[in-house]
Parts: structure tokens; C-alpha cells; sequence
């Protein structure tokens, strides 16, 4: 029924944008996937809608509802915010760059090592000043 009622929602969004693939996987929990990140979920009753996104840091819960309507708002809202952040990317006009592996651990290495010459700097310079102060404090009194 939610996938019906999803219908006008996805014949509204343009031709050229291949954000989002909508499908029904089948299985003990029926998921209706919106794109390859964020699917809407039965609960154990089959009455609660428990709309998900599978993020770097485990599943996020987008939305949880009984009613349809409901669940039909979450997704748009959903869509809309990931069609804007294309918008927003190709309008930038930079996509992320993919550099040389190499490239990026010899920079890595270069950046330790300026970090830890910093801090060895820091330190021979911390000791000197130290080394006066003692010798103006407990020096030879005349």
C-alpha cells in the first residue's frame, strides 16, 4: 500500500536524475527501498512503518508511523533534501577528486614529520630557556 501511495511521489521526479532506486525485497521483514541507503521497513505487528538509512555509523531511524500519509511526508521530505544536495554538488562544480594513493601517504608522512620537527624545535628551545633560567637563579652570586 505505501508503495502504491508512492507512486505520484516518484513519477514527479525528472528523468535525469538517478538518485533513486525504488524496489520491494522480499524476506521475513519486507523492505520497499528508496535508494541503495534508505529503505522503509515493517515492524514485527506488520502495522508500523519504520523508515531507515544505512549510514557510516550504523542504521539511522528517518521516521516511525502507522499511518501512511505520515510515512509518505518522511519520504518526500527525504527526497527532497537528496535532490537538493545534488543540485547543490553540481552546481559547486567540484566533485570530489580521487588522487594518487601514493600521493596522498608520502603527504602524510611529510606532515608527521614537519609536526614532529615542530615539536623537537619546541622543546631544544623549551630546555635553553630553562637552562638560563636556573643559571640566572642558582648561578655564581657576587
Amino acid at each position: 500500500m505505501l508503495n502504491e501511495a508512492l507512486d505520484s511521489l516518484f513519477d514527479e521526479i525528472p528523468s535525469e536524475v538517478d538518485l533513486f532506486d525504488r524496489g520491494i525485497s522480499r524476506g521475513e521483514t519486507p523492505r520497499l527501498w528508496i535508494d541503495g541507503v534508505a529503505h522503509v521497513a515493517m515492524g514485527r505487528d506488520k502495522r508500523i512503518y519504520r523508515f531507515l538509512q544505512d549510514t557510516r555509523y550504523g542504521r539511522k531511524v528517518l521516521a516511525e508511523t502507522v499511518n501512511i500519509p505520515e510515512m509518505v511526508d518522511a519520504v518526500t521530505k527525504y527526497l527532497a533534501q537528496r535532490m537538493i544536495e545534488r543540485e547543490r554538488a553540481l552546481a559547486d562544480g567540484t566533485m570530489p577528486v580521487i588522487r594518487d594513493l601514493k600521493y596522498e601517504a608520502r603527504f602524510e608522512r611529510r606532515r608527521r614529520r614537519r609536526r614532529a620537527f615542530k615539536a623537537f624545535l619546541f622543546g631544544l628551545l623549551a630546555g635553553f630557556v630553562t637552562l638560563i633560567a636556573a643559571a640566572l637563579i642558582f648561578g655564581p652570586k657576587s
